[in-house]
């Protein structure tokens, strides 16, 4: 949000996209509860192998780490196409959660393409 807000500032002329940027994370998390909450799948249970970290919840589809870095990612890089480096930070995060025993694969990839759905809301820099 920090980040979104601070472009905001310093490019005046993509004001409203940048603070759409900075709220586009919360938002993401929000929705991707709410996909949760329907969905309801339980989060990786593998025995002798506890999980590296820990959740808010117990429900593990979709991954919300992956949903609000890939819906930054994507909405910072409509903004600013040299943003593209995003993408690496945001995948680096999202490989992350499998090997930390929180989440399924599927939960990260379909964590993935629901944050870029959601990052295509901000519209294109002219």
């Amino acid at each position: 949000m920090g980040i979104g807000v601070l472009l905001a500032v310093v490019d005046p002329g993509n004001h409203e996209a940048w603070l759409i940027c900075a709220a586009l994370g919360p938002v993401a998390i929000g929705l991707n509860f709410v996909v949760k909450l329907i969905v309801r799948r339980p989060r990786p249970e593998l025995a002798g192998l506890p999980p590296l970290g820990g959740a808010p919840s117990s429900l593990s589809f979709p991954s919300a780490h992956a949903t609000s870095s890939f819906a930054v990612a994507t909405a910072m890089t409509r903004v600013a196409p040299e943003a593209a480096i995003a993408f690496v930070l945001a995948a680096a995060l999202a490989l992350g959660r499998p090997y930390l025993g929180m989440h399924y694969p599927s939960d990260v990839l379909v964590g993935a393409a629901l944050g870029v759905v959601l990052g295509l809301i901000v519209p294109l820099s002219l």
